[in-house]
């Protein structure tokens, strides 16, 4: 027998909430193991449970959605997001991947979608509904994501706690004191991980690490 995707549903209207635990209900692939009706809620249930998928609205009080995103994704690289809103500019679709989320799709779309969707992004792939990908930049952005990722996956241990340090605003110097290695030898490290990454600076650097939710901005 496969083992459900275990999936916490973030919306902050109850009703909605109600709908989506019907629907998901039908398929034998998908528990819904806890709801939140908001982001902080969402992030301490993702923390007690450490659910496969979280299906989550971008309108809520408190933090929000993106913020939402953003906070899971900097505790979790990992972290499997799938957001389920009203808002289907693009704007908002390139914002959620900047975040980190895995997938977006519209409440207004048909209610098979919501299932094929969370059964890809429990893949760990990008999924995002076909008639909302309307620019360009969305295509780049999710080529973007997974060239970066794949590269990233690529760096050895040391390349990859440099690029970590890195990214969180280390210097060479101070991480050669954290690391106990030689400035030359971190600086040729950093060298060798731009040009991976096919990137100059190490603002570029961060907004790698961003966009692939290693990160919060």
């Amino acid at each position: 027998m496969t083992t459900p995707i275990n999936i916490i549903l973030v919306d902050d209207h109850a009703i909605v909430r109600a709908g989506f635990q019907m629907l998901l209900a039908t398929e034998s692939s998908i528990h819904v193991i806890a709801e939140a009706e908001r982001g902080e809620q969402a992030c301490q249930l993702y923390n007690e449970l450490k659910p496969d998928v979280v299906v989550m609205d971008l309108s809520m009080p408190g933090i929000g959605g993106l913020e939402t995103i953003r906070r899971l994704c900097h505790r979790d690289s990992h972290a499997k997001i799938l957001v389920f809103s009203v808002h289907d500019e693009s704007v908002y679709i390139e914002r959620v991947l900047n975040a980190g989320a895995k997938g977006y799709i519209s409440k207004n779309a048909h209610p098979d979608l919501l299932i094929a969707a969370i059964q890809i992004v429990a893949k760990g792939e990008i999924y995002i509904q076909h008639d909302l990908v309307q620019h360009i930049t969305i295509n780049q952005a999710i080529s973007s994501h997974n060239d970066y990722k794949t590269i990233i996956d690529s760096l050895s241990a040391r390349e990859f706690d440099i690029f970590l340090l890195l990214v969180k605003g280390y210097t060479a110097h101070k991480i050669a004191d954290e690391l106990c290695l030689g400035y030359k030898t971190v600086a040729n490290y950093g060298t060798q991980i731009k040009n991976k990454l096919h990137v100059s600076t190490s603002a570029e650097l961060v907004h790698i690490a961003i966009l692939l939710g290693i990160i919060s901005a």
